[in-house]
């Protein structure tokens, strides 16, 4: 199979078009047979649900050239059950499962030659998504949708090597108890847009939101789950009704406990008690895991050990199954070819 003529070891993490994305449209109550097409552009009435109340969802998972040079996707009906999830919430349409994950592996197969080799550090990232489509000018969910998939090829979330981050506790809340802070709506990311760009200006990589009710107790950052490991070497990760479930962070669990044989335990993770842990780091679909070497409370400066030798392990033995080197567990790997 031929690749495109690109410089795979210098992408970025950003949209380069490919020649295909799958189409699928509800109207009448009922979804359409979806299929392939090659046009990249939307055409939607300006009083569009999607534009008038945010009405739309998301996922975010990726294909990789296995060592063996096969195609895969890590996962993807994880990716599914959290998208119907989302529709749910949103009052959309559930895109069904088993539909959506044809049209991950039709998309992907349709731009194969957009997969990156093996060894590059680039992957094909793949964004299938949903919005309202038709005229809503009351408050109400619409009546049609679509629901789309694209992909394109990005390089290693953090060019120039990882740098352990530096994140701030958030004064600002990112999601209210019984709210959509567990599901991944777009709304979701739009709220965090001023914060985010906020932190940066003053000089930090993310924000670490708190529990908007009591403030006493971690949750997660603007763009990923967050997990600890203690002294002893367990595993642990806040536990809250308002995180939204990462697909990583679920698979870090396991691959602790059933590869490493570390204890791992999702709880309630007290503010209070950050600098009882020794290592810190980031999770999620772009990349992987992101050590973490300081959390700054108001001028409370806590260190950890960046990409420590727990965090490493953890990120060697995921990456590992991901691309083919570590046998994987039962339905984790979805070949495309």
């Amino acid at each position: 199979m031929d690749k495109k003529n690109i410089d795979w070891g210098n992408l970025g993490f950003g949209y380069m078009p490919t020649e295909w994305r799958y189409v699928a449209n509800y109207t009448d109550g009922k979804w359409d047979a979806g299929g392939l097409t090659d046009q990249s552009t939307i055409t939607i009435t300006e009083c569009a649900g999607v534009l008038q109340y945010a009405q739309t969802c998301f996922e975010g998972l990726k294909a990789y050239t296995t060592e063996d040079g096969r195609i895969v996707c890590f996962r993807p009906d994880l990716n599914a059950a959290r998208m119907a999830d989302s529709c749910r919430q949103l009052k959309m349409p559930v895109f069904p499962e088993e539909k959506f994950l044809e049209a991950v592996i039709e998309t992907v197969r349709a731009n194969k030659e957009w997969v990156p080799p093996f060894g590059s550090g680039a992957t094909l990232y793949i964004r299938p998504y949903m919005f309202g489509s038709s005229a809503v000018i009351g408050v109400k969910p619409a009546d049609e949708y679509q629901f789309r998939v694209f992909v394109t090829p990005v390089g290693p979330y953090f060019k120039g090597g990882v740098k352990p981050l530096t994140l701030r506790i958030s004064d600002l809340d990112r999601a209210a108890p019984r709210g959509t802070g567990h599901i991944k709506a777009g709304l979701n990311y739009a709220m965090s847009l001023y914060n985010i760009v906020d932190a940066h200006e003053q000089g930090y990589d993310e924000n670490v939101y708190v529990d908007s009710a009591t403030r006493t107790h971690i949750e997660e950052t603007g763009g990923a789950n967050i997990i600890f490991i203690t002294r002893d070497g367990k595993l642990v990760t806040p536990k809250s009704d308002t995180i939204l479930p990462s697909i990583t962070r679920r698979s870090l669990l396991q691959v602790a406990k059933d590869y490493l044989g570390m204890e791992v335990e999702e709880r309630e993770v007290r503010l209070d008690e950050l600098d009882q842990f020794t290592e810190c780091g980031l999770c999620g679909t772009a990349a992987v895991i992101s050590p973490v070497g300081t959390i700054v409370d108001h001028g409370r400066e806590i260190n950890y050990a960046g990409f420590g030798p727990t965090i490493q392990k953890l990120y060697d033995t995921l990456t590992g199954i991901q691309m083919g080197r570590i046998e994987a567990p039962a339905g984790w790997i979805q070949v495309i070819e």
